[in-house]
This record gives structure tokens, C-alpha cells and sequence, in this order.
């Protein structure tokens, strides 16, 4: 890679794309919405779990003008979530500044395991056990959205849920290959602990991206 990309992709006026794609949102607080999604190849963070594991290796993907991205996601919506991958592994300032300047809402998921950037309207932070949040996304969470893969992430979800601002939505979501077994029990401990609300991931159900 030659130094003026590195340079770019410091700044983040460029970025390592994955993909990118309209479709609707299905998880959490905005589930049903509309929405461009762009998902930043890069991660460390490492959940056995995750379903876009060929996003880890921001190497495969490859760096992108961030004004061509906000170009195609204008075409399509007034609201963008950015992904990953872990997102804030990238300063993400440039691209959510170009995105506000055309009127497009801004959202992110992350693990907030890396430092903040960017102009959010939404951000969904999604603690993982591996590599934990900074203080930083602990204050900025409209969202918290953990993934239940078995009976001890209740606990993890609680020690997570003390961290967060009051305001805070709270999320408790079954890992897809243990749904039929997690989300039984997650239904009794929202009913239990009404802090809480269910998110599923219902772009699978629908079968859509």
C-alpha cells in the first residue's frame, strides 16, 4: 500500500469496505427501519460467534474513498448504519461529517473496544467479553445490546448494564445458533427484569441482509 492510501485511511478518507447495501434494519432499537448499511472490514475483538468472520482481515478489503461511499448510500437512504467488523478501529469523523452535510441520519454498532469518532445519532454499543468497552462508549450508548450464547451472559449483561448513561436502552439478544435454547429463557428474564426488551435478529427471518 502506498503512503498517500496510508495517509487517506489515517484520516479516514478512506476506508476498508467490505460491503454495502440497503436493505432493512433487524436488530434492536431500530428494527423495521430502512436503512444503508456499510460494513468496515478489521477486528480483533473475536467472538467465536460472528457471523461475518471474513470481515476480521481488514487486508481483503479494499480501501475505499469515503466520498464514494456517501455518494452511494445518498442514492438509497436517510439513514446509514455503519458496522463492521469493528468500525472504530477507523476514524470514522470524515465519513460521518460528509454524511450529515447531505442530511443523512448516522448510526453505528460497535464494541466500543476502540476509541470514539464520528457524529452519531444512534449508537449501539455491543460489549463483548474479549475485548471490553472504553469508558468513552459507555457514555455515549443510546443503545446496549448484548448476545446471550449461554446462561452467564445474563451476569455479563447486567455488569454491562451498570455502566451505561440512564438513558440507555437495554437489549438482551440469543446468539443465532442458540436462539431455540437462549431466547425461552430470555423471554422469563425480561418479564423478570422489564429494564430490559428482547431484540431478535429478524433479517434472517426475513431472509434479507
Amino acid at each position: 500500500m502506498d503512503l498517500k492510501t496510508q495517509e487517506l485511511i489515517k484520516e479516514g478518507k478512506m476506508l476498508p469496505l467490505m460491503e454495502e447495501f440497503y436493505t432493512i434494519q433487524g436488530e434492536g432499537a431500530y428494527t423495521g427501519t430502512a436503512a444503508y448499511f456499510i460494513r468496515i472490514g478489521g477486528c480483533d475483538v473475536g467472538c467465536h460467534w460472528c457471523d461475518v468472520k471474513e470481515s476480521w482481515n481488514a487486508k481483503l478489503h479494499p480501501p475505499t474513498h469515503a466520498d464514494i461511499i456517501v455518494e452511494n448510500a445518498k442514492k438509497y437512504a436517510e439513514t446509514v448504519v455503519i458496522t463492521g467488523g469493528e468500525p472504530l478501529m477507523w476514524s470514522l469523523d470524515y465519513i460521518t461529517e460528509q454524511l450529515k452535510n447531505q442530511d443523512i441520519k448516522t448510526h453505528i454498532e460497535t464494541s466500543g473496544a476502540y476509541a470514539f469518532s464520528g457524529t452519531w445519532d444512534w449508537f449501539c454499543l455491543s460489549p463483548k467479553k474479549t475485548k471490553l468497552p472504553l469508558d468513552r462508549a459507555y457514555e455515549e450508548a443510546d443503545e446496549l445490546k448484548i448476545i446471550i450464547h449461554n446462561k452467564s451472559d445474563f451476569k455479563f449483561a447486567e455488569e454491562q448494564a451498570a455502566k451505561v448513561n440512564s438513558k440507555s436502552l437495554l437489549f438482551l439478544q440469543p446468539e443465532w445458533s442458540k436462539r431455540e435454547k437462549m431466547i425461552p429463557l430470555i423471554i422469563d428474564y425480561v418479564m423478570n427484569n422489564p429494564k430490559w426488551k428482547v431484540s431478535l435478529q429478524t433479517h434472517k427471518y426475513l431472509n434479507i441482509p
